[in-house]
């Protein structure tokens, strides 16, 4: 029985044939689309060879996700009105610095007052700390739990168990920016991890770093904290090292870690550029420090250090190296000449 005498029977038993006479034409209207649609679906799987029930709509009602975007915590420099301040460069960068390696002439200044936090440009003073402590470089040391970060909830390639060399966790650390590399350098170093943050603080205080302090030796914590003069200084003790320079610049690195090879890469893709001359190089970033640089450089004959703390912008730090190059470059005539000053305006 169709639906439609189906309905009409019910119908006619409930309500009796005078308001039937009435109801029909609108059941009849609209039972009749379906069961007409209905017939004809049955009827082309019928010609098709196919006798399952009609096909139904493939498109299905996703329920709309919510995706909750989180701002970015101000910087340190940002909070104390340092992004107003204007340069003649038009860096991005709040506190910037180059100087004369030879000489400790400073060519440009910007926020040289200012102490910041300088995230993971703390494991340059971490390389320097080890380095110097003749350290043997085979010796095997291994990832543990106390490696892992609970300051920032960052994730690492670097899985509990893992063992590498002291050569290699350096390596990492300098080039690729690995925070278990470098707690497990810090954690591994005689008398434990307190020890290797006072001896990293003891030597910010033999190079004259007076702004310098250090909690840890990745850099997670915002109470590492330095100035760029402090770090002009860091830089030049570190490039002192061959080891420090070779690791810094390195372009890329594998390692066997368990049994599978994973391939690091630096963090400043400047190593790759064939316009570069970079001697030693470090990055830097969580959200209280912006994103930072510190290089050593040769560059119209001159070697130079660069420091970039506090820049807004995945790649501005990147943009402001790029615009000191060519400054230096376009001034080169000047900036060479013995006792040559740049441009007085360029300094703060």
């Amino acid at each position: 029985m169709s639906k439609l005498r189906f309905l009409q029977t019910l119908l006619e038993r409930s309500v009796g044939p005078l308001v039937l006479a009435l109801l029909l034409p609108a059941a009849a209207h609209a039972t009749a689309p379906a069961e007409k649609k209905a017939g004809a679906s049955i009827k082309a799987a019928t010609q098709s060879g196919r006798t399952s029930a009609p096909a139904r709509s493939s498109k299905k009602v996703l329920p709309r996700s919510v995706v909750r975007v989180v701002p970015e915590k101000p910087s340190f420099g940002a909070l104390s009105g340092l992004h107003g301040t204007s340069d003649a460069l038009d860096l991005k960068s709040s506190v910037a610095l180059v100087m004369d390696q030879d000489t400790n002439e400073i060519l440009f200044g910007k926020n040289l007052q200012a102490v910041l936090p300088i995230a993971s440009i703390t494991k340059l003073m971490t390389a320097l700390v080890v380095t110097e402590a003749s350290l043997p470089l085979d010796e095997m040391l291994s990832v543990t739990q106390d490696d892992v970060d609970t300051e920032k909830g960052s994730r690492s390639r670097l899985t509990v168990g893992t063992q590498l060399s002291r050569e290699k966790m350096l390596h990492l650390a300098l080039m690729s920016s690995e925070n278990r590399a470098a707690h497990a350098l810090g954690r591994s170093y005689p008398g434990g991890l307190d020890a290797f943050v006072s001896a990293m603080n003891a030597k910010a205080q033999l190079l004259g770093m007076v702004d310098t302090r250090y909690v840890e030796p990745t850099g997670l914590s915002s109470k590492n904290q330095s100035s760029a003069r402090d770090l002009a200084t860091l830089v030049n003790a570190a490039h002192q090292h061959q080891i420090i320079r070779e690791l810094s610049t390195s372009p890329e690195y594998q390692v066997a870690v368990g049994k599978r090879e994973l391939m690091f890469r630096n963090t400043n893709g400047l190593v790759r550029s064939p316009a570069w001359d970079i001697g030693l190089q470090k990055t830097g970033y969580i959200s209280e420090a912006g994103r930072c640089l510190v290089m050593q450089a040769k560059m119209a004959g001159r070697k130079l250090i660069m420091v970039f703390l506090d820049s807004t912008g995945k790649y501005s730090r990147i943009g402001d190296a790029e615009r000191v190059r060519r400054w230096i470059h376009d001034s080169a005539p000047a900036a060479a000449a013995p006792g040559a000053r740049p441009d007085a305006r360029l300094t703060s």
